[in-house]
């Protein structure tokens, strides 16, 4: 099955996670939230599809255009 790659936009901490392994998304929906510049931006599927893992925790620092997770489609 193809798989997606979702990618965060900012640097910033991992302050929230929206969904968990295993679960379904839609095109849009967002799946982490990175506080960066006093602000929480959300990470979104680009696509929909089934959690096949998620790759950051809570409070972990992550760069730009690290993958937050992947999306099995």
């Amino acid at each position: 099955m193809p798989e997606i790659k979702i990618v965060t936009e900012v640097a910033g901490r991992v302050c929230a996670l929206a969904i968990e392994h295993g679960a379904s998304v839609g095109d849009g929906d967002e799946i982490a939230f990175v506080e960066a510049m006093k602000m929480e931006i959300p990470v979104t599927s680009t696509t929909a599809g089934k959690i096949k893992a998620i790759l950051v925790e809570i409070d972990e620092v992550i760069a730009e255009g690290q993958v937050v997770a992947i999306i099995e489609v």
